[in-house]
C-alpha cells in the first residue's frame, strides 16, 4: 500500500493514546506512537508511566466530535458522570460513588467531589456542579484513575480528570475554524463555530485567541398537563402520610392540580456555550519562560433535560415554573518555568471566579416535605373536616452562587537522566463559596406574606429579609476552604530495568461554615459546638432540654473535636504512594502501587439535631455535626505493551479498593430533617480491570477498544442506616459491571490529492443501581397516586422491609426495601468525511439507532425522571486550518 500522510492520521483519528510513526524505508511499517503526558507532573511518555493513564488528544477529540463533558466521558468507560443536565454533573470513576447531591442544595451542602477535575493546572472542581468546560482548541484529556492525592491532593480520591488547552506556539503563525450544523430526530437545530489565532510578534512572544459559540437545541417537549391521563393529578394520601397524617379523610380529599397551559413548548431544552481564551507565552531567556492565560465561558440552558417516565414516549415532561441556568465563569492563570543548573522550577497559580444563577421547578417538593400539609392544605382550626382541601402545589426554587478560588504551587523537578529523581512542592488552595437560595413552597393563597428573615446575620450574602412575600425558605450561607499541603516523590533505579517509587503529602484543610437559614443562625451554631459553652449551646440550638447537647458530646454521640472555638473544622493528615515497576523489555512495562486518596469532613448546617420520627432505626439519632473524612486505598497491578512490531498495543490494570466511612448526601424529611446532610453510610471494596486495546489492522485501518470490569459491593453499614441503605454485600450506585467501547477508522485515498476515512464506534454502558436509598417502592408507590400510573422503571428489589418510613404503601403493606436500575444501553456513531491540504468535510450521524438511554433516574424530587441522551443527530462538520 501507498504510505503517504493517511496511515500517519490513523490512530489519531480514533485511539485512546492516537497518532501513528511513519518508518520512511521500504520495510517499515506504520506504529503506533505515544503521547506525552504529564499524570506525574512532569512530562513523560504515557507508556512509560507506572500507572494507569488514559488521554485523548485534541485530533481525537475532533474526529471523534467531543464538544462537552458528556461526550467526552462516552469513550472512556471507567469514567461515568450523573447529573442533571449541562453544568450539573459530578464524575466518578472506578465505582467509588455515592448518592447524587440534590442540585437545589448541592452549593450549600459541602459534600466534595470524589474525583478531581483540573483545567490545565488549576482544580477547578465543585459539588454537585463541575465547571462544565468546552472541549476548544484542547491539546489533550488524561484520565487517572485511582487515588492520586500525594500530587493531586484533596478531591483526587478516586481519580483526576485534567483537560489539558493547546498553548501558545512559537514556531510561527497559524490560524483554523471549525463550523457545525447539526439536526436532532424530533428536536432543534443545532450549530456551531470555534476558530483559533496563533501569531507570533517577536521571537519570543507568542500569541493564540480561542473563540467559540455552540447552540445546542433542544428535544424535551414541556406539554400540557392532563390530571388522569398520567398527568399530574396529585394526592392527598402522599401529602397526608408525608406530614405525619393531620388529614382527616386524605382518601376523599380533594387536590388541586397544577396547570401549565402557558408553558407548554416543543424543545425546550436549549444549551448555549460561548467562551474565549486568550493566551501569552514569553521566552525570557533559554532557561525561563512565562506563559499567562485566560479562559471565559458562559454556558447558558433552559428547560429540563429528562422525561417524564409516566407520560407517553421518551421526550416529553410536565413543568409548571420556566427552569434555567447560567453558569458563567473566568479562570485566569500563570506558569513561570525555569531551570536553576540541574534543577526544574514551576510556580503555578490561578485564580476562578464563578457566578450560578437558576430556577428549578421544586413543585414535586410537594409530595416529600415534611410541613407539605402545613404549606399546601386547608385543614385543622376553624376548617371543617368536610372542607379540608389542598390547594395549587406549583413550587419554584431559585439559586444565586458566587465561588471564587485562588491556588499556587511550587513545585521542584531533578534531572531526568539520574538513577534517582525527585518531584517536590508547595500547595495552596484558597476556595469561598457564596449562595443565597430561596424556596418558595408555601402556597400564596394560605400564607399570602411570609416576609421571612434570618435569625443570623454573620457570614450571610443578602440584606437578611424580610424576603419577597412567596418565599417559604431560604439557605444564605458562606463557605471557605484552605488547604496548605507538602507533597514529594521520590523515584530511584534499583536496577537498568527496576524502579521504586515512593511518594508523600502532608495537608492541612480549614473549613468554615456560616450564614443563615431562616430557621438556623448557622454561624451560632457551629460556634457553640467548637466552644461547648453549655448555655450558648442551649441557645444557639435550641428544642432540646438544658444540657441535653452537653451530653451529647460528652458520651460521644456527637463528635466535635475537629472544631475550634471559632467553629472552623481543621483537619490534616499524611497520605502515601509507593510503586515498582519493571521494564521487561523496551515494549513491555508493569507495574505495581499502592495508593492513598481522601475526601474531608462535611459540616452540616443542622448538626445535633434530633431525628424528627424517634421510633425503629431512627430512635436516638442526631444529625452529626460533620461527616468524618472517608478515604480510599488503592492496589494496583497494570501492563503497558507495544506487541506484533508495534501494531497492537495492550495497557491493562487490575485493581482493588477499599473505602472506609464513605460518605453520603441523606435527604430525609420524613423521618429526620427537612434540609439534606451528609453521613456516613460504612465501608465498601471494589474490584476491576481496566484495559484499552489498539490495534493497526492494516496501514489504513485502526481499531481501538476499551473497556472496564467492576465488582462493587459495600462491606459495612452504619447502625442508623441499616434497613435504609442497601446491606452487606450490596452493589455500589451508578457504576455497570461491564462497560466498553470499540471504534474504528478506515482511511482511503482519492483522485486528486483528496483523501477519505470512515469513523464507526460503538459505546456501550451496563446496568447501574440508582442512590444509596432503598426507596425506589416508596417513590413508585408515591408516582401511581399522584399520577395515576407508575413510571414503569425497574426495581432491584434488596430487602424485604424498607425502615425509611413509619406509614404503608397504598394497599396497607409494609414497604419493600429496594432501588431503581438504571438500565443498559449502546450508543453508535458513524461519519464519512473527506480532505485535502488543510481543509476537511464530514458527514455524521449521531446515535445512529437513536437508543434513548437512561443515563440517571433523578428522584431528587420523589417521582422519578430520567435524564436522557440526544436522539439520533444527522450533521454537517466543516473545518480549515491555515499555517
Amino acid at each position: 500500500m501507498n504510505r503517504t500522510k493517511i496511515s500517519c492520521a490513523i490512530v489519531t483519528a480514533l485511539a485512546i493514546n492516537p497518532a501513528i510513526a511513519q518508518q520512511e524505508t521500504a520495510k517499515a511499517k506504520a506504529q503506533i506512537e505515544t503521547i506525552q503526558v504529564t499524570a506525574t507532573k512532569r512530562t513523560e511518555s504515557i507508556q512509560d508511566v507506572p500507572l494507569s493513564v488514559s488521554a485523548l488528544n485534541g485530533e481525537a477529540l475532533e474526529n471523534l466530535g467531543v464538544e462537552s463533558f458528556n461526550d467526552y466521558v462516552e469513550f472512556l468507560p471507567n469514567v461515568v458522570f450523573q447529573g442533571t443536565g449541562p453544568g450539573q454533573n459530578e464524575i466518578y470513576i472506578r465505582g467509588a460513588a455515592t448518592t447524587q447531591t440534590n442540585i437545589s442544595v448541592s452549593s450549600v451542602q459541602a459534600l466534595q467531589p470524589s474525583v478531581a477535575f483540573y483545567l490545565d493546572e488549576q482544580p477547578v472542581s465543585m459539588q454537585g456542579r463541575n465547571l462544565d468546560v468546552y472541549a476548544a482548541d484542547i491539546q489533550r484529556i488524561e484520565v487517572l484513575p485511582g487515588p492520586q492525592g500525594t500530587l493531586f491532593g484533596a478531591s483526587s480520591q478516586s481519580g483526576t480528570v485534567r483537560m489539558i488547552s493547546k498553548k501558545p506556539d512559537h514556531t510561527g503563525f497559524a490560524a483554523g475554524m471549525d463550523v457545525n450544523i447539526g439536526s436532532t430526530k424530533g428536536g432543534e437545530m443545532s450549530n456551531s463555530v470555534e476558530a483559533f489565532m496563533n501569531f507570533t510578534p517577536t521571537d519570543d512572544l507568542a500569541l493564540r485567541v480561542v473563540a467559540y459559540n455552540d447552540k445546542q437545541g433542544g428535544w424535551i417537549d414541556n406539554i400540557l398537563n392532563k390530571p388522569g391521563g398520567g398527568g399530574y393529578t396529585g394526592s392527598a394520601v402522599v401529602i397526608d402520610r408525608i406530614s405525619g397524617g393531620v388529614l382527616n379523610d386524605p382518601q376523599n380529599t380533594p387536590v388541586i392540580s397544577p396547570e401549565n397551559g402557558g408553558l407548554v413548548e416543543d424543545d425546550t431544552n436549549d444549551a448555549i456555550y460561548a467562551g474565549v481564551r486568550l493566551g501569552m507565552s514569553y521566552l525570557i531567556n533559554n532557561d525561563w519562560s512565562l506563559l499567562l492565560q485566560h479562559t471565559a465561558q458562559s454556558l447558558e440552558t433552559e428547560g429540563v433535560f429528562s422525561y417524564d417516565p409516566n407520560l407517553e414516549g421518551e421526550s416529553s415532561v410536565n413543568r409548571f415554573i420556566p427552569e434555567d441556568n447560567d453558569d458563567e465563569f473566568g479562570l485566569t492563570t500563570w506558569t513561570l518555568k525555569g531551570r536553576l543548573d540541574k534543577l526544574d522550577i514551576v510556580y503555578t497559580g490561578g485564580y476562578l471566579d464563578r457566578e450560578i444563577s437558576s430556577t428549578i421547578d421544586y413543585t414535586g417538593y410537594t409530595n416529600g416535605g415534611l410541613f407539605s400539609a402545613y404549606y399546601v392544605c386547608q385543614y385543622g382550626g376553624s376548617v371543617a373536616a368536610e372542607d379540608e382541601r389542598c390547594l395549587d402545589p406549583t413550587k419554584y426554587y431559585k439559586e444565586q452562587t458566587d465561588t471564587s478560588r485562588i491556588t499556587h504551587e511550587l513545585r521542584f523537578n531533578t534531572d531526568v537522566d539520574k538513577a534517582w529523581r525527585v518531584t517536590a512542592g508547595l500547595f495552596y488552595d484558597d476556595q469561598e463559596l457564596a449562595t443565597v437560595g430561596q424556596f418558595n413552597i408555601a402556597s400564596t393563597e394560605k400564607f399570602p406574606d411570609l416576609a421571612r428573615t434570618l435569625p443570623g446575620s454573620e457570614g450571610i450574602n443578602s440584606d437578611g429579609g424580610p424576603f419577597e412575600s412567596g418565599i417559604s425558605f431560604v439557605n444564605d450561607v458562606t463557605h471557605t476552604i484552605e488547604q496548605v499541603a507538602v507533597f514529594g516523590q521520590v523515584e530511584y533505579d534499583l536496577t537498568d530495568k527496576l524502579t521504586a517509587t515512593l511518594g508523600a503529602r502532608w495537608y492541612q484543610i480549614d473549613d468554615t461554615f456560616k450564614g443563615s437559614t431562616t430557621s438556623t443562625d448557622v454561624s451560632r451554631r457551629i460556634r457553640a459546638f467548637g466552644t461547648q459553652d453549655p448555655a450558648e449551646l442551649d441557645l444557639a440550638t435550641g428544642g432540646d432540654g438544658p444540657g441535653v447537647l452537653q451530653a451529647a458530646i460528652e458520651s460521644g454521640q456527637l463528635d466535635v473535636s475537629l472544631l475550634d472555638d471559632s467553629g472552623t473544622l481543621t483537619v490534616d493528615d499524611t497520605i502515601f504512594k509507593a510503586s515498582l515497576d519493571y521494564k521487561l523489555n523496551d515494549d513491555v512495562l508493569l507495574f505495581t502501587t499502592y495508593s492513598e486518596g481522601f475526601r474531608p469532613p462535611v459540616t452540616n448546617r443542622q448538626g445535633g439535631d434530633l431525628a424528627s420520627n424517634q421510633s425503629g432505626a431512627f430512635e436516638g439519632f442526631r444529625i452529626p455535626v460533620y461527616s468524618t473524612t472517608d478515604s480510599l486505598d488503592n492496589f494496583e497491578l497494570g501492563m503497558k505493551g507495544d506487541f506484533l512490531d508495534g501494531i497492537l498495543r495492550v495497557n491493562a490494570t487490575a485493581f482493588y479498593s477499599e473505602i472506609t466511612d464513605l460518605q453520603t448526601s441523606r435527604y430525609d424529611p420524613t423521618n429526620i430533617s427537612f434540609l439534606v446532610f451528609t453521613d456516613n453510610v460504612g465501608d465498601a471494596e471494589i474490584k476491576g480491570l481496566d484495559a484499552d486495546i489498539t490495534w493497526l489492522a492494516s496501514d489504513n485501518l485502526v481499531i481501538n477498544a476499551a473497556f472496564s470490569l467492576l465488582d462493587t459491593e459495600l462491606t459495612s453499614v452504619n447502625a442508623e442506616l441499616a434497613g435504609i441503605a442497601p446491606g452487606v454485600g450490596a452493589q455500589l450506585p451508578y457504576s455497570a459491571e461491564f462497560s466498553g467501547n470499540i471504534r474504528a477508522r478506515y482511511y482511503f485515498e482519492l483522485d486528486d490529492g483528496y483523501n477519505g476515512y470512515l469513523n464507526a464506534s460503538v459505546s456501550y454502558t451496563g446496568d447501574r443501581l440508582a442512590g444509596m436509598s432503598m426507596d425506589a417502592y416508596v417513590t413508585e408507590d408515591a408516582t401511581r397516586l399522584i399520577y395515576g400510573t407508575g413510571s414503569g422503571l425497574p426495581i432491584q428489589n434488596e430487602a424485604a422491609t424498607y425502615d425509611g418510613t413509619s406509614f404503608k404503601d397504598s394497599n396497607g403493606d409494609v414497604f419493600q426495601g429496594g432501588r431503581y436500575i438504571q438500565e443498559s444501553y449502546a450508543i453508535a456513531n458513524v461519519s464519512v468525511g473527506i480532505t485535502k491540504d488543510d481543509w476537511k468535510a464530514e458527514l455524521y450521524i449521531d446515535n445512529l439507532t437513536d437508543e434513548s438511554a437512561v443515563l440517571y433516574i433523578d428522584t431528587q424530587q420523589f417521582t422519578p425522571k430520567v435524564v436522557t441522551n440526544r436522539p439520533r443527530t444527522l450533521g454537517l462538520r466543516l473545518s480549515y486550518d491555515f499555517y
